[in-house]
């Protein structure tokens, strides 16, 4: 098996050959990896749908590779490998038309339940009204054994995780790259925060293969491929997020959206989704709905508002609509600039009010 593993690892670490490629001689030699990976060119000229140039450049670089070295490379970095072939590689993935040949993973994916998993997907350029509907969304899935499965990008993707994180969810982050590269690079801390506890991080991609603009689209199919279903949280007209809906579609899993502002473009996508069918969603209960999904309703923090002061409850009016900063909530409550800052810090301390965006307050 270990033997296996090296073949599996070694085709992988090509970067001119792909996924589809090594499973296409996969099935050709009949589930054979080690007659993939010692084919010659007489063996394989002849399959349908490659290229020859690709097939030549693919003994080419075979002939070049160490497989020792390349196995013990991923094993000295702390990855699992985990292949097409292994009984443990998820299900769910196995069954769209184009799997990963192989994942990387770092972190525990074996904690992760894999019967529970849904996919948050939308723009690297989220709004704050954006960010704050997915974080109350998964917020209201607290405590269960749902997985959330994002790409560890800006926006959507680091709300996805973190919000996931925050409230006690595992989640899986796919990423377009090998495990040489952090991307984006702000994502570091959550990167180590994943790997060690809340969950896992997995790519089809060799350790030191770059994050290319070409692999983001392809990383799209392992996310909705892991996920019984999607939710897309903000997406323009184009944009990678739409490519994950449709490749949702593809898959035949359940499409969904979180509605938002219609002066917003990155919502354009959103509502052509909706009125072409996907299923709306507006709470954790929708989606529970939706994946026809039974979990013990988590027991909620109630927050206490019976002894907030008038200049309090003044604040809690001022911001129950969308996030506000100092200058306007303080136009709108008439509260002097000393006793702001003073009832701010106090409903920050009490748990009823956090800072979104660096300057504006919202309710928890």
């Amino acid at each position: 098996m270990t033997d296996n593993i090296k073949y599996w690892t070694g085709l992988s670490s090509i970067e001119e050959i792909n996924s589809s490629f090594i499973l296409t001689l996969y099935s050709h030699f009949n589930n054979d990896i080690e007659k993939v990976y010692n084919s010659d060119l007489s063996d394989i000229k002849d399959i349908v749908n490659i290229r020859t140039k690709t097939l030549e450049t693919f003994i080419r670089k075979r002939n070049e590779l160490d497989l020792d070295k390349i196995y013990d490379n991923v094993l000295n970095k702390n990855i699992q490998i985990l292949t097409y072939e292994s009984s443990d590689y998820p299900e769910m993935l196995k069954n769209i038309p184009d799997a990963p040949a192989v994942l990387y993973i770092k972190g525990d994916l074996n904690t992760c339940n894999l019967q529970k998993t849904v996919a948050f997907v939308g723009s690297r350029r989220a709004s704050t009204t954006g960010k704050l509907s997915l974080q109350k969304i998964i917020k209201e899935l607290a405590n269960t054994d749902i997985c959330i499965v994002s790409g560890l990008a800006a926006g959507i993707d680091t709300t996805s995780h973190k919000s996931a994180i925050e409230n006690n969810l595992k989640t899986i982050g796919v990423i377009a790259s090998g495990f040489d590269f952090v991307y984006p690079e702000s994502n570091k801390q959550l990167y180590k925060e994943i790997e060690n506890g809340y969950g896992a991080i997995i790519t089809e991609y060799y350790p030191n293969i770059q994050p290319l603009q070409f692999h983001f689209p392809a990383r799209n199919r392992i996310i909705t491929g892991l996920s019984y279903g999607t939710v897309v949280a903000e997406a323009a007209l184009k944009s990678g997020a739409i490519i994950s809906a449709n490749l949702t579609l593809e898959q035949n899993r359940e499409l969904m959206c979180i509605p938002g502002a219609i002066t917003n473009k990155n919502t354009e996508g959103i509502y052509k989704l909706l009125k072409n069918g996907a299923t709306l969603v507006t709470s954790g209960q929708d989606i529970l709905e939706a994946l026809n999904w039974e979990i013990k309703e988590p027991i909620q923090q109630k927050l206490n508002f019976d002894d907030c002061t008038e200049d309090e409850l003044l604040i809690l009016k001022s911001i129950d609509i969308e996030p506000k900063n100092f200058d306007k909530i303080q136009l709108e409550t008439k509260i002097s600039t000393e006793i702001l800052l003073t009832n701010l810090t106090t409903l920050e301390l009490k748990g009823i009010i956090k800072q979104v965006d660096s300057d504006k307050y919202t309710r928890s």
